[in-house]
C-alpha cells in the first residue's frame, strides 16, 4: 500500500469520524429538547446547522446536502408551518459564509473594485470573469426553482448526488496528469473557460452534488491551475450565495423572522462565518499538499450513512 493511499484512507477515516461525531451531537440535542419544541430553531439547534453550513459550503462535500439531513435529524422545518421559514433560514445563514471569504480574499475584492471604480484592467478582468460565470446558474435556477425543489431536494437524491460526485472525484484523480495547466492566475482566465465554469456550476443545482467540486473540476479541466480554480471558485461562490441570499431575504425574510425571531437566526450566521473562515483556511492548505480524492471517500461515508438513516427510517 502505498504512502498517498494510506494518507487517503486515514483521511476518509477521519470524515467519517467526523460525520459520526456530529451525528451523535444531533442526536443528543435531538434528545435534550422537548417534544413540543421539536420544530422550532432552538439556540443549540441554530449553532448545530451553522456549524454544518460553514463547514462544508466550500468542501466539495456539499453543504445542501449535509444542511438535509441535519434538519432531518434535528426535526427542524419538517411541518408545513416551519418549512419555508426553516428553508429561508439554512440560505440566510450563508451570509457567514460569504463574509468569510470576504475576509480571506480581501485583497482581491478591492483590486476587483478597483477595476469598476478605476481603470484597472486586471480587477476588471476578474470582474467580467465572475459575472459570465454566475450568469448559467442565476437563468437556471430562477427557471426550474419549483421542480428542483419539489424532485431532488430529498435525502436520497442527495445519496445519490453524494456517490456519483465521489465517483468523478476518483475518476478525474486518475486522468489528471495528462491534463495541461495554461491558466495560472485569476487575470488570465478567458471567457470561454469562465462560462465553462458557470455552465458546471448549473451541476450543482441538484442538492449533493456540490458548487466548490463542479466549478474546480471543471476550473481545472479547462486548463487552470489548481491555486487559480481553487481561488476562482471560492470568489464564484461569493457572488453566488450573496445573489441567493439577497433573493431569499427578499421574498421570505419576513417569515422567517416572524417563525424564529432574529436572535437565533444571527446566531447562526456568526457561527458559520467562524466555521467558514476556518474551513476555507483549511482547504486551501490541505489542497496545498493533498489531492481531492480524499473527499470521494467522505462523500462515500457520507452516503453510506445517510442511507442507513434513511433505510432504518431514523431521519
Amino acid at each position: 500500500m502505498t504512502p498517498a493511499l494510506v494518507r487517503h484512507r486515514a483521511t476518509a477515516l477521519v470524515g467519517l469520524a467526523v460525520c459520526l461525531m456530529t451525528i451523535s451531537g444531533f442526536v443528543l440535542i435531538r434528545g435534550s429538547v422537548p417534544t413540543a419544541s421539536a420544530d422550532t430553531l432552538t439556540t443549540p439547534k441554530a449553532v448545530v446547522l451553522g456549524l454544518v453550513e460553514g463547514a462544508t459550503e466550500y468542501l466539495p462535500v456539499s453543504s445542501t446536502g449535509h444542511l438535509l439531513v441535519a434538519e432531518r435529524i434535528l426535526d427542524v422545518g419538517q411541518t408545513k408551518q416551519d418549512e419555508v421559514a426553516t428553508d429561508t433560514y439554512t440560505v440566510v445563514i450563508q451570509i457567514g459564509a460569504i463574509l468569510a471569504v470576504l475576509g480571506i480574499f480581501r485583497k482581491r475584492f478591492a483590486l476587483m473594485l478597483q477595476g469598476v471604480v478605476r481603470r484597472n484592467a486586471e480587477g476588471r478582468s476578474l470582474v467580467v470573469s465572475l459575472l459570465l460565470a454566475f450568469v448559467p446558474a442565476v437563468v437556471i435556477a430562477l427557471a426550474l426553482q419549483d421542480p428542483i425543489k419539489s424532485k431532488l431536494l430529498k435525502p436520497w437524491p442527495v445519496v445519490a448526488a453524494w456517490v456519483a460526485g465521489g465517483v468523478v472525484i476518483l475518476l478525474f484523480g486518475r486522468y489528471r496528469g495528462r491534463i495541461t495547466e495554461t491558466i495560472t492566475s485569476l487575470s488570465a482566465i478567458p471567457p470561454r473557460v469562465a462560462l465553462g465554469i458557470g455552465g458546471a456550476q448549473v451541476l450543482a443545482l441538484w442538492p449533493g452534488t456540490s458548487r466548490s467540486l463542479v466549478t474546480i473540476l471543471a476550473a481545472l479541466v479547462l486548463g487552470c491551475s489548481l491555486t487559480t480554480a481553487v481561488e476562482f471558485s471560492f470568489l464564484l461562490g461569493f457572488l453566488t450565495l450573496s445573489a441567493a441570499t439577497g433573493y431569499e431575504l427578499l421574498k421570505n425574510g419576513s417569515t422567517l423572522i416572524d417563525t424564529f425571531g432574529i436572535v437565533n437566526p444571527l446566531i447562526g450566521i456568526v457561527v458559520a462565518g467562524v466555521a467558514a473562515f476556518v474551513s476555507v483556511r483549511w482547504m486551501i492548505g490541505y489542497l496545498e499538499r493533498q489531492p481531492l480524492t480524499g473527499f470521494a471517500w467522505y462523500r462515500f461515508g457520507a452516503a453510506a450513512l445517510t442511507a442507513g438513516l434513511l433505510v432504518m427510517k431514523a431521519i
